[in-house]
């Protein structure tokens, strides 16, 4: 969430801001409810002093055995204008409160002006795609073909865009994660959690995923409380310390977790129908940290190199893209989108997107911390990043691994939790 008093001050930069990433946000509304809302508080401070000052007067009658009554019956009709201005503030201050919340954060300066993912500049690439001496088929297809994937079965049960995960496809599944939990906690400093599963609107709103992307979520209701299933691990990691200011030597803090993520997929009829890139429940490995400032883009290249790192053990061809205005999420200044190949489709395709949202998710859940103990507290810096969606991930070592006869070779990093080298 952007401050108020820096959308006041910087009304036109926001303005071009949420223009560059095709939003659609009342500006106008906005300065005229804060507005509203400021001339409001001063009319009520004005009339509390005054209320103030003529109840030292009424003190001074009474001590004196003068007669008060007419400054009483002022002051009570006072205190019900100001009551009913209290209320007005309150109502104000949450209409301004609910268009806040749909601002966007502003773009770091570094990202690219663009309309959409087509203009997303490469940053660098890795490995090349494989020669096949056959046409190589989709992820689908092999898994199915080897009866490890059954998309048909779980469509009795859940519908569309859910799979069985049978034999060695579970076992794979289990070993993609396994073997990045362990990359992330043995090499690269994370801290593994097991979070909640279901969120509450507090914890979905300081990540930023309410009120605007309301229409994606899966909501429930637990005795009589809104409440969500995660649509990633980033929820309930980055909300763990909301409400509360930590020890500058307590950053960065780096978390990562394994959890089912669960998204309706509004708006993405006709896209990605078959196969595991756009499923409505899918395992992903996230990470999550909280930094200081002026160390948030040093930890996001390095956040960013983290989910590279799996996929150079992986041996998946792959390069790094960075998001431009127009394709860049809501909460984030700056997103690197690493993007692995797919040979049946003869492209890459995202497998993790890795952004720095600076202090706009810790405005929201009011995350602090303190450079010493007299220090005024400051909003951390927040960054996440898939580290990596594994359902993708099994789809990309389906496809490039995939041999003449059918069969699919297990990469070797994951030979050791699969406990056989190829699946056939």
């Amino acid at each position: 969430m952007l401050d108020a008093k820096f959308v006041r001050e910087n009304l036109e930069a926001v303005r071009e801001n949420i223009k560059n990433r095709n939003a659609h946000v009342d500006l106008d509304a906005f300065i005229a409810l804060d507005s509203k809302r400021r001339t409001l508080i001063q009319q009520v401070e004005t009339m509390k002093n005054e209320r103030n000052t003529v109840t030292q007067e009424i003190s001074r009658l009474k001590r004196n055995k003068e007669d008060a009554s007419a400054l009483i019956e002022a002051m009570k009709k006072l205190g019900d204008t100001i009551a009913v201005q209290d209320k007005e503030i309150h109502q104000v201050a949450e209409a301004l409160r609910q268009i806040q919340l749909m601002i966007p954060n502003m773009c770091h300066p570094s990202v690219p002006v663009g309309k959409d993912d087509s203009q997303n500049p490469e940053v660098r690439k890795w490995g090349e795609p494989t020669n096949f001496s056959f046409t190589p088929k989709e992820h689908w297809e092999i898994g199915e073909n080897l009866g490890i994937l059954d998309a048909e079965r779980a469509a009795k049960v859940a519908g569309a865009r859910f799979y069985y995960y049978i034999g060695a496809g579970a076992r794979l599944e289990r070993a993609v994660y396994n073997f990045m939990l362990d990359r992330h906690t043995e090499k690269d400093g994370y801290t593994e959690v097991i979070p909640p599963y279901i969120v509450n609107r507090k914890a979905m709103t300081g990540t930023g995923q309410l009120p605007k992307f309301s229409e994606d979520m899966y909501q429930l209701q637990v005795e009589g409380q809104d409440m969500f299933l995660i649509p990633t691990a980033e929820v309930p990691l980055t909300n763990y310390y909301s409400g509360e200011i930590l020890r500058a030597d307590q950053l960065p803090v780096y978390v990562t977790a394994l959890t089912p993520c669960f998204r309706a997929e509004a708006g993405s009829a006709g896209r990605d129908t078959r196969g595991l890139i756009r499923q409505h429940q899918f395992h992903k490995v996230e990470m999550v940290k909280y930094t200081t400032p002026e160390s948030s883009y040093d930890e996001l290249d390095k956040l960013t190199r983290n989910a590279e790192d799996i996929l150079k053990a992986l041996e998946l061809p792959y390069h790094v893209v960075c998001l431009c205005t127009g394709d860049i999420g809501f909460s984030a200044a700056k997103t690197f989108d690493v993007e692995v190949w797919f040979p049946a489709q003869g492209k890459y395709r995202e497998i993790s997107s890795c952004s720095n949202t600076e202090d706009f998710q810790a405005r929201r859940a009011n995350i602090r911390f303190r450079r010493d103990t007299k220090a005024k507290p400051e909003y951390v810096h927040t960054l996440n990043g898939s580290g990596l969606a594994v359902g993708r991930t099994v789809a990309a070592i389906l496809e490039n691994y995939q041999q003449a006869d059918g069969s699919v070779a297990v990469p070797e990093v994951l030979r050791p939790y699969m406990h056989c080298d190829v699946i056939k």
